[in-house]
Formats: structure tokens, C-alpha cells, sequence
């Protein structure tokens, strides 16, 4: 079997990853590393906890160690692109690791915390940058960063970016990169346009892929409860206080349903927290800070907020909300299954969520067991009722129309507003131009 010590890496970097206590490659590690360190250019498919960012890390390292050149200022010699905050910060903290004691500087730029740090860190130039599309883009549009001299790019979570619409700040990213770079592209899926993506920005990329889809849904004891959408709250309370988990993982479709679970979990006496989008970056490195070390227990969290969640002994993942892409199911229960190991998945499916829950089946090639509904539960309504849209109320299929016509103008019983009653109070115009001159004309001379 393969080990670091194999691979054609410099002296330092294998003492480094000796000191952090690893001997044998994972499987993605072991495919990308030697092309990677003959300077080919990789397209990798490998789900998160696969070991991808030392693989793309290690031999980047020991390129940047080879050719010392020095960064200018607001340059950086590598750039890696990550969807998320917590995603970029738990890549700069990897890679801060492997190269400690090397001479590298590695940083990180994201949204929600100030950007003049940023500013003033680029401006000395740095060898390595972890960033967000979004942050990036405003480093470049103030002029504090340039990309003319970058020699190594990378793409983690490229199908997350394209779930974010992050495609069209990309496009506008890497024209401004060498032609003459390595670039290396990672993505738990292959979707046609990430595909397409690559044949457009990597030179006869490498290809390697580990660990299908349906590997790591065969190692999650999955269970499924249908439900009213109304009981999920407290079947869920009555779940925690039966398993007593030691680190729980509950995902919820959007963030205004993470902080509602947070906030009935918490009245009842059990303590969580949720991380999303809305939160600050200060709130959301507390919350999973506070979740690695063992003060909650419970973490909620939305699809988008947990890429990046980097945390070993997940025991239990709850999917509170169905996802509506039969991926995602896999990317949630994952979280649970990281470095060959088992855990258990509980998914709460209303009526209007069986669909979804069909279409994983299909995906995964695995049925979940199904759990009966506790005594003093309302058994849910067997028909079929349609597929959720988010932000809409379900409707059930062959349902009759609204009665009576069109809706009424929503702005029609406004009076006295922009678009009601012209005849109410003038106040809302006092300030234009036609006003003055009006009450110009009505003055006494």
C-alpha cells in the first residue's frame, strides 16, 4: 500500500505530515498527488471528508517550495476558490498546517467580517489565497489584489459554486488568471455545466474520482418517519431526549426554519445552535466552535452554511426538511459516514416531502427504514399531496381554483399612499418639485 513517504514530495512536507500523524494516503490522495506534483492539470470528483484538500494541497506546497519566487505586493502566487466562508477558512487553516515552519504565507479573504485586513495583509503580497468569489471580486475591483501572476488555481466544491450562482463570477475570475498556470477542479458531482466548465479552463486535466454517490449511503443506517409538518418539532424533541446524541447534525431548508427549530429546541431546555447565511461570521465560528468542543450538542444548519462543517464523530444527522435535489441527501447523511466510518440519518417527511424522498431512493439504490409514529401523533394524510416550493404553501394535486376573479390590486386600498388613493394626505409628496410649485401658486401675494 501507498504511503507519503512513496510520494516525490520535499523532505519538509513529508515531516510535516508525519508530525500530524498521517502514513497512508486516502484513495483520492493517492490519484491526484503524482500528477498533481508532475504539474498536470487535475478534475477531481470526491465527496467532502474524502481527504481532498491535502490532495490538492501537498503537491501545491511543493511547488511553491521549488520555484521561490517571492510575491509582490497584492499578488498571490496560488489561488483557491471556495463556496463558503467556513469552507475557505477550514482550507487557509489546513494548509497553514502543512506548511508551518515552511516560509508560506497563507491567508484567507471572505464576506462578513471587515475587508480592510484584507487589504493590508494582500498588500505585502502572500504565497497562498483562500476566497470566496464574492470577496475576491471586491479585492480586485479596489485594485488591493491582482491575479497576473498567479501559477496555481483551484476549485473546491465546484457543483456548490454552481448551486450558489457563483458560474458567472468565476467566468469573470479566471480570464484574469495566466495562461500558464496548473488548475486543479474539484466537485462531489459532475454536472454538464461544471463539465463544461472544465473543458473551458483546464489544459488535458487528469481525471480521478473515488467514492460513488450510493458508498456512502450503504454505510449510514438510514431511517425515514413520515409526519405531519406540524409534529416535526416535537417529534424531534422526543428524538434527541431518547438517543441523547453526542454530536447531532439538523438540516433544515431555509434559515428562517434553522433559527425556529433553534428557538423551540431551546425553549424546552435543549441547548443548539444554528448556522446560516444571515448569521455573522463572529455568531457562526462561535456556534461550530462551540459545537466541536462539546458545548451543544445540537448544530442546525441550512445546506449552504454546513459546506465547510469540518467535524469528526458526527453521530447523528437529522434531515428536519427534505432536500429538494436528491444530492444534497447524500452530501447531509455524509457528514455522518466521514473516513469509513457508520452513523445513523433520520429523516422527518411530510406528505408534500414523498416525492423528494423517492427520488433519493432512486439516487442511492437504499430504502430507509421505516419508523412508525410514536402513540399520541396524527397519522398524516395518505394521498399524494404536490412536491414543496419553498416559500410557497403545498398544494394537493386536483385541488379546485380559488373562488371568485382576478386578485384586487394589493395597493388599491392604500390611501394616501404611492399607488393608492390620490386623495389622501399630501404628505407623502412634499418633498417633489410639483408640490412646491403647487403650493407656490396657492400662496397670497
Amino acid at each position: 500500500m501507498t504511503q507519503f513517504s512513496d510520494f516525490a514530495l520535499a523532505e519538509p512536507i513529508k515531516k510535516r505530515v508525519a508530525e500530524s500523524g498521517y502514513t497512508t494516503p486516502s484513495p483520492i490522495q493517492q490519484q491526484a498527488i503524482p500528477p498533481a506534483l508532475e504539474g498536470k492539470d487535475i478534475l477531481g470528483i470526491a465527496q467532502t471528508g474524502t481527504g481532498k484538500t491535502a490532495a490538492f494541497s501537498l503537491p501545491a506546497i511543493h511547488h511553491l517550495l521549488n520555484n521561490k519566487r517571492r510575491a509582490g505586493r497584492n499578488e498571490c502566487r496560488m489561488l483557491v476558490l471556495a463556496p463558503t466562508r467556513e469552507l475557505a477558512r477550514q482550507i487557509a487553516d489546513s494548509m497553514t498546517s502543512y506548511s508551518k515552519g515552511l516560509g508560506l504565507y497563507v491567508t484567507s479573504a471572505f464576506g462578513g467580517v471587515p475587508i480592510n485586513r484584507q487589504k493590508r495583509i494582500l498588500a505585502r503580497g502572500v504565497d497562498v489565497l483562500v476566497a470566496t468569489p464574492g470577496r475576491l471580486l471586491d479585492l480586485i475591483d479596489q485594485r488591493f489584489l491582482t491575479l497576473e501572476k498567479v501559477e496555481i488555481l483551484v476549485l473546491d466544491e465546484a457543483d456548490q459554486m454552481l448551486d450558489l450562482g457563483f458560474i458567472v463570477p468565476l467566468k469573470k475570475i479566471v480570464p484574469m488568471l495566466p495562461r500558464k498556470r496548473q488548475s486543479l477542479f474539484f466537485s462531489a458531482t459532475m454536472p454538464k455545466t461544471i463539465s463544461q466548465l472544465a473543458d473551458q479552463f483546464l489544459t488535458n486535466p487528469v481525471q480521478v474520482s473515488v467514492a460513488p454517490q450510493s458508498t456512502t449511503a450503504e454505510r449510514v443506517n438510514q431511517k425515514v418517519t413520515y409526519i405531519n409538518q406540524d409534529d416535526k418539532q416535537r417529534l424531534l424533541k422526543d428524538f434527541i431526549n431518547k438517543e441523547n446524541p453526542d454530536h447531532m447534525l439538523v438540516f433544515t431548508q431555509t434559515k428562517h426554519g434553522a433559527d425556529k427549530v433553534v428557538k423551540n429546541l431551546m425553549a424546552v431546555g435543549i441547548h443548539s445552535a444554528a448556522i446560516h447565511g444571515n448569521k455573522s461570521q463572529p455568531q457562526r465560528e462561535r456556534a461550530l466552535g462551540d459545537f466541536k468542543k462539546g458545548k451543544i450538542n445540537i448544530l442546525v444548519a441550512t445546506d449552504i452554511a454546513a459546506r465547510g462543517i469540518d467535524v469528526d464523530g458526527i453521530t447523528h444527522v437529522i434531515n428536519f426538511d427534505m432536500p429538494n435535489v436528491s444530492e444534497q441527501y447524500v452530501h447531509r447523511i455524509g457528514r455522518t459516514a466521514r473516513a469509513g466510518a457508520s452513523g445513523i440519518s433520520y429523516s422527518l417527511v411530510a406528505p408534500d416531502e414523498r416525492q423528494f424522498l423517492r427520488d433519493v431512493v432512486k439516487l442511492t439504490g437504499v430504502k430507509p427504514e421505516v419508523i412508525a409514529l410514536p402513540e399520541g401523533y396524527d397519522e398524516p394524510p395518505r394521498e399524494e399531496v404536490a412536491p414543496r416550493i419553498y416559500g410557497q404553501k403545498p398544494k394537493r394535486y386536483g385541488a379546485k381554483p380559488a373562488r371568485g376573479g382576478p386578485p384586487k390590486n394589493k395597493h388599491s386600498s392604500r390611501k394616501g399612499r404611492p399607488g393608492g388613493n390620490k386623495g389622501g394626505p399630501k404628505h407623502w409628496n412634499n418633498g417633489t418639485k410639483s408640490f412646491k410649485r403647487r403650493q407656490a401658486r396657492k400662496a397670497p401675494v
